[in-house]
């Protein structure tokens, strides 16, 4: 299917009954699904009117991350909030942060100087202490550490999920999705201690151009992330 094509001039953020929305040469934009494409501030309408205006002469969804969360969130995330909270609290039952390289000694002190403070802050805030292992076999967690998990990830309002769900997929750790969410981490701080692992691989065995360009991609939905959750809560 061809792109579609670019066929506004200007894209605006527009005051509307319910917030705030993104105009498209005076014309409202609305989702996929139809309904209105609402923003809870002016500040995160205007980053979407900017994201518009970005485009070229054929629509690049992919350079679009904020309209694409929008949109999930309300055609999507706000009749399955307890759908998407079960698919973002799975991943505290595998969470990254609980699986330590065995050797080298090096990359296992690496591991720990990263993770470890986050474990003991999702212990200490949350109330859920996850158990480490060597190496990739599977350990069990506890229910009770997986069921806090659970209910911080169900607190997120259907905008805010959609930004932890990216958060926590990019990362492959909850716990990591959370820090950032609450401002405990930095977005930039958080990328970088999902990816212990693999700048370790490419400090001994050089990078892929390829793997480089994807974790570039990812990166950049990650803070992408993030910046949707100070957008959505801007008073200006």
């Amino acid at each position: 299917m061809a792109a579609p094509k670019r066929f506004w001039k200007q894209a605006g953020a527009v005051q509307t009954p319910d917030g705030w929305g993104v105009a498209l040469d005076g014309r409202p934009l609305r989702t996929p699904g139809k309904a209105p494409l609402t923003a809870p501030t002016r500040a995160l309408a205007q980053a979407l009117a900017e994201e518009w205006d970005a485009q070229a002469e054929v629509v690049d969804p992919s350079s679009m991350p904020l309209t694409r969360s929008l949109n999930t969130a309300i055609d999507r995330v706000g009749e399955k909030h307890a759908e998407v909270v079960d698919a973002v609290a799975a991943y505290a039952g595998s969470d990254l942060l609980c699986y330590r390289a065995p050797h080298p000694e090096a990359l296992a002190r690496r591991q720990a100087e990263a993770w470890d403070p986050l474990l003991d802050w999702a212990a200490r805030t949350h109330g859920a202490r996850l158990l480490c292992a060597e190496g990739v076999m599977h350990v069990a967690q506890p229910e009770e550490a997986l069921a806090r998990l659970r209910a911080a990830a169900s607190a997120h309002d259907p905008l805010a999920l959609v930004a932890l769900h990216e958060l926590t997929v990019l990362s492959g750790s909850l716990v990591i999705a959370l820090a950032v969410s609450a401002g405990e981490l930095a977005a930039e701080e958080g990328w970088k201690r999902s990816r212990v692992d693999e700048t370790w691989q490419a400090e001994q065995w050089g990078e892929d151009a390829e793997a480089a360009a994807m974790a570039a991609r990812k990166r950049a939905d990650f803070l992408a992330a993030r910046r949707l959750l100070d957008l959505m809560t801007d008073p200006s």
